[in-house]
């Protein structure tokens, strides 16, 4: 496919504002599911934790075919607290749904990830849900929005953002307050003629790896956007580490994210986000490329841990009783694997037997670990 035909975009928000709603909606009404298929409200929130707390924690990738045209979304943590996350995708997507709610208006975590995307350049599609509610001041919340892109000093371009009104629950968006109340086409129409297809770098297969995912069957997915080139299965590229090692493997499978399953797609081209498979080894930001003397590509700095916590084995009157992970060799292992998908947090030794000290940025490390 034309990297024409593609859009990739983030959809960011302050926490309860509707964004995993959203999604549900838009891949619901691009065909994602069967007419009768009974599926699971909050269908992007996959981890236990995010369903009990009813918030976003990790950046997910799906993908909902419109027409002709391939809408590549990236579903970002509202909160802060997981900074990490929303970094890595702004190198993934061209442009945001920035979804406001219709009373509260922004929120600070509503500039904490706007910001991040205004400075990556990023052009902002501006979405006030729950329009619908008895206390919504749609009009006040426009105003608002205009005075955050200003102290955020976004560019003109950004400034002049499209605005919809919606109401996620319900499965309608509209250009106008007053506006038909139907379905979500014209928020379809909005992103494909306002956010802007990929930009394709000349030359052979590159692909800077933004995210990590796991797969029983074949082992470690890199995911990320495919910026020049294309990539197949059976095709033999270089890892670049972070460490200027360099290192030739095969790729295994090329997965593509589509409603929310993975499929093995066997090929990809420049501006699709896509997942490969292949290696034993290989971390965000790194680069993959077919020509061994690739340079690697520049990765987003990462805002350093807030806080650190002491993991350690149980001690008490319960030790060995409560849990399945209860040996300092399982504690470790189990920590090490989360460094492999979650850099926003390290962990080191903590000089003693067994006890192991675990630094992140606030709310990862109420994450669970076990």
């Amino acid at each position: 496919m034309s990297s024409v035909s593609i859009r990739n975009i983030a959809i960011i928000a302050h926490v309860d504002h509707g964004k995993t709603t959203l999604v549900d909606q838009l891949l619901r009404q691009g065909g994602a599911f069967r007419e009768n298929q009974q599926v699971a409200e909050r269908i992007m929130d996959s981890m236990d934790l995010e369903r009990e707390k009813g918030i976003t924690i990790k950046a997910k990738n799906t993908s909902v075919h419109w027409h002709d045209a391939i809408i590549n979304i990236v579903d970002t943590p509202g909160h802060a607290d997981f900074g990490a996350e929303v970094e890595r995708v702004m190198k993934m997507v061209d442009g945001v749904l920035l979804l406001v709610d219709a009373f509260d208006g922004p929120q600070a975590q509503t500039r904490f990830v706007l910001r991040k995307a205004l400075q990556h350049g990023l052009k902002p599609i501006v979405v006030i849900n729950k329009v619908d509610r008895e206390n919504a001041r749609p009009d006040w919340v426009h105003d608002k929005v205009l005075e955050l892109f200003l102290e955020l000093e976004a560019n003109e371009e950004q400034f002049n953002a499209p605005f919809l009104y919606a109401s996620a629950r319900d499965g309608w968006a509209s250009d106008r307050i007053d506006g038909p109340r139907e379905n979500m086409d014209v928020m379809f129409e909005t992103v494909m003629r306002h956010i802007p297809p990929p930009v394709v770098e000349e030359g052979t297969f590159r692909m800077l790896v933004s995210n990590i995912d796991w797969n029983d069957y074949v082992g470690r997915i890199a995911i990320g956007k495919v910026l020049s080139g294309e990539v197949s299965t059976g095709d033999t590229v270089y890892v670049i580490h972070r460490s200027g090692e360099r290192v030739r493997l095969k790729i295994t499978k090329v997965f593509e994210y589509a409603g929310t399953k993975t499929n093995d797609t066997g090929r990809a081209v420049a501006g699709d986000i896509v997942g490969l498979a292949g290696f034993e080894d290989i971390d965000i930001g790194e680069t993959i490329a077919a020509d061994e003397s690739a340079e690697p590509l520049p990765f987003v700095d990462i805002d350093p841990p807030t806080i650190e916590m002491e993991f350690a084995v149980n001690d008490g009157p319960f030790a060995g009783r409560d849990g399945k992970l209860v040996t300092s060799r399982q504690i470790r292992d189990r920590l090490i694997r989360e460094v492999k998908t979650n850099i926003s947090i390290s962990v080191r030794d903590a000089g003693e037997g067994g006890r192991f000290l675990v630094a992140a940025r606030g709310g990862h490390a109420n994450r669970s670990v076990g």
